[in-house]
């Protein structure tokens, strides 16, 4: 393989398309479990949908490609999956419930989670600043909870519960990355999701209307063509220069949500938003400052910030 240039102007540009791909994503699963297309489909379907029609796509493409594979490591693979379906799951649990842009900005949380667990599982040393980072997105994160009686969200805890997935899944690609290729990963994933996908849908499954069938295979393309988007991406520029513009995915998810469903984020959410933000955005501006060589070229779940490298920092 020859190398790519760097065209860091492109990639921004590709992370921004993908970006508005993640965020259709969770407009239609919105769709799909309110009713809007027909009887609302329950959220296992709806991830099925999404790695059944995934797995379609990347399949033709791997029959027009024709991309070389190596031996695949199915146990970690399998607990990458458990983790992204989870995280999948819950996100289009909560974009039912809540608004767009409250659960994509819950759900920025996951490199915190991430940030977290590489401290035991990888023997990652994290110091004062990244500390810092990870407490300022926490305290967004409450802040969108609505803490109090009156206010509370018991459905952000579904958008909580997915940053925790998706968050325990980067560290698992992390261990992938370097192993396999991005396609073949992407591959496998979509093929392992689809299986467990299936099996949880079973006990819920309903048929959907010409709608809805419609709109599970907008899911499923979206996702893929966010995922190869952003592999151009970082074959062209560092994940730390990136990743920032993933945030973009809550503007765009707050005008899909007011473009159909006429919802207009409160100054709770924008505030919540522009904190966890700060947040996650500090993290990657460290990962910038402490940055040793380029990120793998191994995609992570759009809608989340790649994991912190490891790093002996003590300041």
């Amino acid at each position: 393989m020859r190398p790519i240039a760097p065209a860091p102007l492109l990639a921004a540009g590709l992370t921004v398309l993908a970006s508005a791909f993640v965020a259709g994503t969770t407009l239609l699963a919105k769709m799909l479990g309110t009713g809007t297309l027909g009887p609302a489909l329950n959220p296992l379907q709806v991830s099925q949908g999404r790695f059944v029609f995934a797995f379609a796509a990347l399949l033709i493409g791997a029959a027009v490609l024709r991309p070389r594979f190596t031996a695949p490591a199915w146990p970690m693979h399998a607990l990458r999956v458990f983790f992204g379906w989870g995280g999948v799951s819950f996100m289009f649990a909560a974009a039912a419930f809540i608004p767009l842009s409250d659960a994509t900005a819950i759900s920025f949380l996951n490199p915190v989670v991430a940030m977290l667990l590489a401290i035991p599982l990888l023997g990652e040393t994290v110091g004062r600043v990244r500390i810092a980072a990870a407490l300022i997105a926490v305290a967004g994160a409450l802040i969108l909870l609505r803490p109090t009686p009156e206010a509370f969200q018991p459905a952000a805890l579904l958008a909580l519960g997915a940053a925790l997935f998706l968050g325990s899944e980067l560290i698992v690609l992390k261990r992938l990355s370097g192993r396999e290729g991005p396609f073949q990963i992407l591959l496998v994933n979509n093929l392992i999701g689809m299986g467990i996908s299936s099996a949880a849908a079973a006990l819920v499954w309903q048929m959907p209307t010409p709608a809805q069938w419609a709109a599970l295979a907008g899911v499923g393309g979206l996702m893929v063509s966010a995922q190869i988007c952003f592999i151009h991406a970082i074959a062209r520029a560092d994940a730390s220069f990136v990743s920032p513009f993933w945030y973009v995915t809550l503007v765009f998810a707050s005008l899909y949500d007011f473009a159909v469903f006429r919802v207009v984020p409160d100054g709770i959410s924008v505030l919540g938003a522009v904190v966890i933000v700060a947040g996650a955005g500090l993290l990657a501006w460290r990962q910038a400052r402490l940055g040793r060589g380029r990120e793998s070229a191994a995609a992570p779940l759009p809608g989340a910030v790649p994991p912190q490298r490891d790093s002996r920092e003590s300041r």
